[in-house]
C-alpha cells in the first residue's frame, strides 16, 4: 500500500518521546500495564527499559528509533489494519515499522494474550 512522501516524512520526523505518553494511556486505560507495553516494545525492537528511557530523553525522531533497533525477526508476522493502513502492505519500510508498533500496542489494548501479540508458536 502506497503511503504519501508527506506522510512517510511525518512519521520520521516524529519523535518517539511524543507519541510514548499516549502509548502508556491506551494501555493502563484498558488494564494493562506499562511494564506490558515495554515487553511488546522490547520485543518489537530490542531495547531494554534503560536504553528506551534514554531514546526518550534523547528526544529520538521514529527514523533514529528504528534504524537504531534490531528488529525482531517475527515482525513480519504481524498483519491487520491499523490507521487506515494494512500493515503487511506498506511499502516505505520506515513507517512499516511504525505502523507494526502501533499495531502491537493497539493488540495490547484491545485484550490480545502476550504470546498472541509477540507471534510466539
Amino acid at each position: 500500500m502506497k503511503t504519501t512522501p508527506e506522510h512517510d516524512a511525518r512519521i520520521a520526523k516524529m519523535t518517539f518521546a511524543t507519541v510514548y505518553p499516549h502509548y502508556v494511556t491506551k494501555v493502563e486505560r484498558k488494564g494493562r500495564t506499562k511494564e506490558e507495553l515495554h515487553q511488546v516494545i522490547n520485543w518489537l525492537t530490542g531495547y531494554d527499559d534503560k536504553k528506551l528511557q534514554k531514546l526518550i530523553e534523547d528526544k529520538a525522531t521514529f527514523e533514529t528509533f528504528f534504524q537504531k533497533a534490531k528488529l525482531n525477526p517475527n515482525a513480519h508476522l504481524i498483519t491487520g489494519l491499523i490507521c487506515g493502513y494494512r500493515v503487511e502492505e506498506i511499502e516505505n519500510p520506515l513507517t512499516q515499522k511504525a505502523r507494526y508498533l502501533d499495531k502491537l500496542v493497539d493488540e495490547l489494548a484491545k485484550g490480545k494474550k502476550m504470546e498472541k501479540i509477540l507471534r510466539t508458536p
